[in-house]
This record gives structure tokens, C-alpha cells and sequence, in this order.
């Protein structure tokens, strides 16, 4: 990469600043700016888990879209859409309600970029063995770059199969929805090219808890279509054409049944409903999420009356995918930003990477990123065989609830960490490290904070009291390749087996199948000095509380250079 391509993704101040004059000083001993490389080509963890996982036909487009986001012009529109937040326009000059929020050129290239590589729509257009895995490879890749744009993709995905429980919705919307066009502007569905699909489901006074809402749904003279009365309290992201909501059906409290709210309706108007606001977000802020009031709202039930959450959960848990693939994104981009960072910085008499103690969290680091990245491939596998495999098919339920828990829990660890081995630099937006560290978080609030996931995992272990059992028997095909996960092992089938004080300890119970399923995944498919150094630090009990306490016989050279792309 030339300089002046390598200056175009810095920001505008920092990139002028290294041509100004410093009559004062000579700057050296800075790394060279960030960009350039291939993220796929430099990730043998990700590669290797397409081929497992039935996806090595993907890889040339994969590498063609991850040459795409190497371009510094898309690092730059990542740092743009985020500077420069959405805004919200609720009437016209005369006016005219037009719920009409504004996001900035940056965020529409984005899109752009993403819908032509499928990122939406993969496993719809193209539905063949490893096309879900090809897609959370795509959204992996793609939230190194920029991971607010993923929301509305994400839904867009798992929006799909939820309206083909509507025959006509269906063919009405998805050809739009999974088009690899663009379409950003505010018009009619029957003018348009592509669409977006949102998602609209917590109310204030119940949050995560469905069955709470009190928005009603009253049936009109035509059959299927209902005026809705009520509030949503989240809404992301309002931008997009038509989205999901549940209600209750009028003198039926407590059955909530799911509909689709387009903005624009049949006859060319706008729907009735009012965009109250946008969400001040801690990070995710290049995409806007809403609140929104219903009156008289025009409504298409999708599903059954009554059977509205089950109805939705199938997108439920096709967005908790996206939310683990983000979360493996964000991992591995903040270990390579420090690997490229500490590789070329000096301190005390040589390169920070070469320090024993920076090589001990640099490490440590690699290791969580390789087995979030091993997680979420066996996850996506899972899903493209379940329709075919009931035992997949259970075990892709119970480890999407339990990847996406553990998986966010620990993007902000890492996040956090990797921005301390920048020194002052990792606090500065320039570096982009805050940017990650923000975004992190959301995907541990996003379809269900951590006891909402936990306490999932424990219904579905009381509705089918063998729910874990595809996960142990997966476990265990590592069975005496290390005591620890021997050990491990052990522990969770005595405390599955204790269903009256499974509740207490969820969190610790989902935390273990978690790191034992990451154990297993790591000794049958990864180097020894990844998977041993895994097992004994996450499992053995030789590991401190804070990245960088991995035991000396770690042999943290080969894994750092195998996480920088140097070694196989």
C-alpha cells in the first residue's frame, strides 16, 4: 500500500499532521497507519473453519469482499458513518409527519458494499451446504470494518424466514429484501428496488419480557390486517422499509401474535405511526434505533394469532447469530490492530511485541479470539444442516443462545485489553480502538442481556430435558485429549443433572459448556500450542483474572504469529 493510500482511511487532522513541520522536534518510533490487509487471507482460524464447516466453496468471494473492506476508502466510511450520527426528521416543512431519519453518505456506501457481497441475504439466494457459514464469515469480516450497518442486514436475514409464514408477504418482499442492490431512499415498496427489514418488539414497561406487551391489534374488514395501538420502546432501526412487530389481538390479552408494519401502504400513503425519537447510545452509533408510538397503525399478521413469539423466534435467533459473529468480528479486529501496533513500536530497548509481558497478553488475547472464531463456524454449521439433522437442529438451538452469551461477554474484555497495548494512542477515536470497545457491549444487550440468554438455555433444557446432550456428545469427541476438559466435562453433566438449582448457577453453567465446547473444538482442529494453552488456562485453573497471566510454557511466539498470519 502507497502513502497516500495509506493516508486516505486516517482521518483528515491526523493524516495532515504527518506532513506538518516540526521545528521542534522529529517524529519517530509511530507506527505506520492501519489498512491494507486482507482479512480473510491473514485468518487461519477462519479459513480452516470455512473448510470444516462445508464452506470452502465461498472463499474467492469471501476474499474478493475482504479485499473490498482492505480498501482504506471503507475504513474511512466506517470512521465517518460513526462521526457523523443519524438524525432524525419527524415532520416537512408544512408539517407533514414524515418519520424520516438522515444518515450520512458514509453509511449508505457501506450498505452498498455489503448487500453486493450478500452479507443479507446468502443463504436465500444461494441455499447450499456452508452458505449460513459463508454468511457469518461475511458478517465477521465485515464488522472489522464497521459493525452498526450489520443490525439492519442481520435483520434483513433473519427477517426472510419469518414472512414465508405468510405466503403473499412473502413473495411480495422478498425479492426486495434479498436483492444485492441499494435503495436508500423513502418511497413506495411498488417503486422500489431493494428494502431492509427492521425489528420492533420490547415496550417500556416489560423489556425482554414478550409476553408483557400491551400494544393491541385490532382486526380491520380486511382478512389478515389490523390497526395497531401502543408503543415499541426499541425499534432498529427506522430507516428501513417494513418491520416486524407483536401485539395482542383485541379481547385476547396475553396472546400476542406477530405482524408486519410497512411504511408505505398499498395505496402510496404513509402508515400511520410516529417515530418519537432516536436512542443516545453508549456505541452503535452509526445505526439509529428508535421509540415509536402506534395509532392506528395498518398491520399484516404473520403466523397464527396467538403464536407470535413463536413465530418470531426463528428471526430471534438468527439475529443472536449475527449478535456471536459481531462479537468474533470485534475480537479478532482488536487483536490484529494490536498485533500491528506493538509490532512496530519500541519501548525500554525493543519492540513492544518482543517484551515477554506484552507477548504474554498478545497471546492470551489470540487464544479467546481462535476459539470465538471456532464457536461461530461449528454455530453456523450447525444451522445449515439443522433443517436436515434433527440433532443438529438441537444443538444449533441451545449453543445460539449459549455463543452469543459468551461470545459478547468476551468482545469487551478483549476490546478493552487490546486497547491498552496502544498506550495513550488506544484512547484517542483516531485509533478506532474506542469505537470497538463501545460496540461491544451491544452485543451482550441485544436480544436478550446475559440472564435472559442463561435462563433460555434453562427453558429449553425443561421443555426437552436432553437439550445439552448434541453439545456434551460434541464435548466429549475430545474425550482424553486433556484432563482438563475431562475434568470439565464431568462437572456439567453432574450440574445438568441438578435441574432444581440450575438457576442459581446458569451463568456458570453456560460459561463451561462454552469454554468446553471451545476446548474441544481447539484440540481436534487447532495447533497443540493453541488448544493446550487454551485448556489450561481456561479450564486448568493456571490463569489469573486479567488477560496477560497465561503459564510461562505457553509458547506465545508461534501464537502470536499464528493469529498475525505467519504460521499455519
Amino acid at each position: 500500500m502507497t502513502e497516500a493510500t495509506a493516508l486516505a482511511a486516517e482521518p483528515a487532522p491526523r493524516a495532515a499532521a504527518r506532513h506538518a513541520a516540526h521545528g521542534t522536534h522529529e517524529v519517530f518510533n509511530q507506527p505506520t497507519p492501519y489498512g491494507g490487509y486482507n482479512l480473510l487471507a491473514r485468518d487461519h482460524a477462519l479459513r480452516e473453519g470455512l473448510a470444516r464447516e462445508g464452506a470452502a466453496w465461498a472463499a474467492p468471494r469471501l476474499d474478493a469482499f475482504a479485499k473490498d473492506l482492505s480498501d482504506p476508502e471503507a475504513i474511512r466510511h466506517g470512521y465517518m458513518a460513526n462521526r457523523y450520527v443519524p438524525e432524525l426528521h419527524t415532520h416537512d416543512n408544512y408539517g407533514h409527519r414524515i418519520n424520516e431519519v438522515q444518515l450520512h453518505h458514509s453509511w449508505h456506501e457501506l450498505m452498498r458494499l455489503a448487500r453486493r457481497h450478500e452479507v443479507h441475504s446468502l443463504p436465500w439466494r444461494n441455499p447450499q451446504a456452508g452458505s449460513h457459514v459463508a454468511r457469518a464469515a461475511s458478517s465477521m469480516l465485515m464488522a472489522q470494518v464497521e459493525s452498526g450497518s450489520l443490525c439492519p442486514l442481520h435483520m434483513t436475514y433473519a427477517g426472510v424466514p419469518v414472512l414465508r409464514n405468510n405466503p403473499a408477504l412473502s413473495a411480495q418482499w422478498e425479492p426486495l429484501l434479498t436483492s444485492t442492490s441499494y435503495d436508500p431512499r423513502y418511497r413506495p415498496s411498488s417503486e422500489k428496488t431493494a428494502a431492509l427489514i427492521g425489528m420492533a418488539m420490547t415496550e417500556k414497561q416489560g423489556g425482554s419480557d414478550l409476553r408483557a406487551n400491551t400494544t393491541v391489534a385490532r382486526p380491520t374488514q380486511e382478512a389478515g390486517v389490523y390497526e395497531l395501538t401502543g408503543h415499541k420502546w426499541f425499534f432498529s432501526a427506522p430507516m428501513v422499509d417494513c418491520f416486524l412487530t407483536v401485539a395482542q389481538i383485541e379481547g385476547s390479552p396475553g396472546q400476542i401474535s406477530c405482524f408486519l408494519v410497512p411504511f408505505w401502504l398499498p395505496d402510496g400513503t404513509r402508515n400511520r405511526f410516529s417515530i418519537m425519537r432516536l436512542k443516545d447510545k453508549l456505541g452503535n452509533r452509526s445505526n439509529p434505533s428508535s421509540e415509536i408510538e402506534y395509532n392506528g397503525t395498518l398491520a399484516w399478521r404473520v403466523g397464527d394469532e396467538g403464536k407470535g413469539i413463536r413465530t418470531i423466534i426463528e428471526m430471534v435467533s438468527l439475529t443472536r447469530l449475527g449478535c456471536a459473529s459481531i462479537s468474533a468480528g470485534i475480537m479478532r479486529q482488536t487483536l490484529f490492530r494490536a498485533l500491528h501496533h506493538t509490532q512496530q513500536r519500541s519501548a525500554f530497548g525493543a519492540k513492544l511485541v518482543d517484551k515477554p509481558l506484552m507477548s504474554n497478553v498478545l497471546a492470551d488475547l489470540a487464544l479467546e479470539s481462535e476459539a470465538a472464531t471456532a464457536l461461530l463456524m461449528r454455530l453456523a454449521g450447525s444451522i445449515d444442516r439443522a433443517a436436515t439433522d434433527d440433532n443438529e437442529a438441537r444443538f444449533s438451538r441451545v449453543v445460539t443462545a449459549i455463543a452469543k452469551y459468551w461470545l459478547a461477554k468476551r468482545a469487551s474484555a478483549n476490546a478493552f485489553e487490546a486497547l491498552e497495548c496502544h498506550g495513550g494512542f488506544g484512547y484517542i477515536e483516531d485509533s478506532m480502538m474506542p469505537r470497538f470497545y463501545r460496540e461491544a457491549p451491544v452485543q451482550s444487550v441485544w436480544e436478550g442481556s446475559g440472564n435472559v440468554i442463561c435462563l433460555d438455555v434453562l427453558r429449553a433444557v425443561d421443555r426437552d430435558p436432553d437439550a445439552l446432550l448434541p453439545v456434551l456428545q460434541e464435548i466429549e469427541l475430545a474425550r482424553g485429549m486433556d484432563a482438563h476438559l475431562d475434568r470439565t466435562t464431568a462437572w456439567l453433566r453432574t450440574a445438568i443433572g441438578r435441574r432444581d438449582q440450575m438457576e442459581g448457577i446458569a451463568r456458570r453453567l453456560v460459561e463451561k459448556t462454552a469454554l468446553a465446547l471451545q476446548a474441544s473444538l481447539l484440540l481436534r482442529f487447532s495447533p497443540s500450542y493453541v488448544s493446550q494453552a487454551f485448556c489450561a488456562s481456561r479450564l486448568g485453573g493456571d490463569w489469573g483474572l486479567a488477560f496477560g497471566t497465561l503459564g510461562t510454557e505457553v509458547e506465545f511466539r508461534k501464537v502470536i504469529e499464528r493469529s498475525w498470519g505467519e504460521r499455519g
